[in-house]
């Protein structure tokens, strides 16, 4: 399952900081965030295609994102309920939108992140603006809230690795699902030839244009010749 929640190292890797780690409403949907901006780029830089990014709109905030689940490709396929409580876990950990109402959140899938060398840590702009969708956050739910930081934890996953691995699965996924498909319709053409010959089989043994043995044997007899010598006749002509 792609929800599924990482391997970690009991301590910070080299080169790997720290990610915060939320369980919301609906406990299938990995919800994560980078405690800072140097976290905000490792999680920029191995997101997984799956993944989808929220951000307080023209305020600074934190990196907030959650995992689609297996069989889910757009952000169509999110609930409600799991869109409000990454708003309400974005707005509250925003210094400036944690204080204000009616705060803009925006979201859109990882892939749409654009991140160029002249962007400053943690900065992200988007490949495509109509990818990009909105959600208001009128006031904080202190019922949400208070569950996301009840179930706030810390933890060190090498985001490389973690995103290597799912690459290769994939890649095998992809593999087996391109066998499968040539296996399919190898058979499809093995049964599409066997009923071809089937068609042609009848064809040359068509009732209509096949002669009985015994037909045969009257048509000889017709012809003045004994039984005994009609038989001979015939056996004359299978030799």
């Amino acid at each position: 399952s792609r929800a599924t929640r990482p391997h970690c190292a009991s301590h910070a890797p080299s080169g790997v900081g720290m990610v915060f780690f939320f369980t919301g409403r609906d406990p299938r949907y990995l919800m994560y965030m980078g405690r800072d901006k140097e976290e905000n780029e490792e999680l920029i830089r191995y997101g997984w295609p799956e993944d989808v990014w929220f951000h307080v709109d023209k305020h600074s905030s934190a990196h907030v994102y959650i995992r689609l689940l297996e069989g889910q490709d757009s952000l169509d396929d999110i609930p409600e309920a799991v869109i409000e409580d990454c708003a309400q876990l974005t707005k509250l950990n925003s210094i400036e939108g944690c204080k204000l109402n009616d705060v803009q959140i925006v979201y859109t899938m990882w892939a749409n992140l654009k991140k160029t060398g002249d962007m400053a840590t943690g900065q992200v702009g988007f490949h495509d603006r109509k990818a990009v969708r909105f959600t208001k956050v009128h006031r904080r739910i202190n019922e949400i809230c208070n569950l996301l930081n009840k179930t706030k934890r810390e933890e060190y996953p090498d985001l490389s690795a973690l995103r290597a691995e799912r690459d290769r699965k994939e890649i095998a996924r992809r593999k087996q699902q391109t066998q499968k498909v040539r296996l399919e319709e190898k058979a499809k053409r093995e049964e599409s030839d066997r009923e071809k010959d089937i068609k042609t089989y009848k064809g040359v043994f068509s009732e209509d244009k096949m002669t009985s043995n015994y037909d045969m044997l009257e048509q000889v007899k017709s012809q003045g010749k004994t039984d005994i010598e009609a038989c001979r006749e015939l056996e004359d002509d299978f030799m």
